[in-house]
């Protein structure tokens, strides 16, 4: 499976935050936004995959991320010349989807939840048709809402329906078979002049293909569209990893468990992020994931990087 970020618009909602920058790179706590998409990506097991964002910013995003080999990904880019919608990331991404299957991810969406990964990977391999996220809302008056069956069949699409069927909202993140490409490729603009997803989806729905997996307890879906939402999201990151110890889309970490890079590519990344918390942290994670216990607890001989690493730490400790 191939993966899409669709990294666009004007992010007009954030102004005065994106007047000369990409709302995907702005910081929701300690990482940049569009970390949080990329590591859903890389919680389904998707290495190649294709950023798109207006040609003003694009290198914004090649700067920041790279060709992604430094994590073990093939990242390559696209671009958006004009925002036309959500669908358009698969017009302009049909030549990198080839003849695989494929995963739309919406550049300012947090996903969060035990066990996501599973249930990503068990999608991927059922996947025949499209497979969409629901996640339930207290207002579902204000979003796309689907209702499905109790097998998970999608019966019915609404866009901001004023007597919603049910109060799943449907997330940023899509999983396609790759019929989507010729599907993307016949849809027609919309009256507000844009390829809307939801015309994509229903194509599915009509050929019932589509499936609804319901995000629910336990689950955190953020967008970050906005100002509150935004802060928000970062005041969400800061909790659970103060509460629990853990990052949240900590793509570098996230490329060891899923056997991208080893405890020494890890390592040399955290190395080369200096003094702060985030480095010091993916050295940590390296460290216990090669088995380097002489760093903490000093009954085994280090090795020369070890010895690197603890000369490295010891001011740090120190400052606490």
């Amino acid at each position: 499976m191939k993966g899409i970020i669709l990294a666009g618009g004007g992010g007009t909602r954030l102004r005065p935050l994106t007047g000369t920058l990409s709302k995907q790179v702005l910081p929701v706590y300690d990482k940049p936004m569009i970390h949080y998409p990329l590591s859903v990506l890389m919680l389904a097991g998707i290495r190649e995959i294709l950023v798109i964002s207006s040609p003003e910013h694009l290198d914004l995003f090649r700067r920041l991320l790279g060709d992604g080999s430094r994590i073990g990904l093939d990242i390559t880019y696209a671009e958006q010349p004009e925002p036309h919608g959500i669908a358009q990331a698969l017009t302009i991404g049909a030549g990198h989807i080839g003849d695989s299957q494929v995963a739309l991810i919406l550049g300012d969406n947090i996903f969060h939840g035990p066990g996501f990964s599973s249930i990503l990977q068990g999608s991927i391999r059922h996947l025949d048709g499209c497979v969409l996220f629901g996640y339930p809302v207290s207002d579902p008056q204000r979003y796309g809402v689907g209702e499905m069956d109790d097998q998970g069949l999608l019966l019915s699409l609404e866009e901001k329906p004023a007597r919603p069927r049910s109060n799943l909202a449907i997330t940023g993140l899509y999983l396609y078979d790759n019929d989507v490409v010729d599907i993307a490729a016949d849809i027609k603009p919309s009256a507000r002049g844009e390829l809307e997803i939801t015309d994509v989806n229903k194509v599915y729905l009509e050929q019932k293909r589509a499936r609804l997996i319901e995000l629910g307890r336990g689950f955190a879906w953020l967008d970050m569209g906005t100002h509150d939402s935004l802060l928000q999201a970062g005041q969400y990151v800061q909790l659970l990893g103060q509460r629990q110890g853990v990052r949240i889309a900590c793509i570098e970490e996230i490329a060891l468990r899923m056997g991208f890079i080893d405890a020494d590519a890890l390592w040399t990344l955290g190395r080369e992020l200096g003094t702060s918390a985030y480095g010091e942290y993916l050295m940590e994670v390296a460290s216990q994931a090669a088995g380097r216990s002489g760093l903490t607890d000093g009954l085994t001989a280090p090795t020369s990087r070890e010895r690197a690493d603890r000369t490295w730490r010891e001011p740090l400790r120190k400052g606490r």
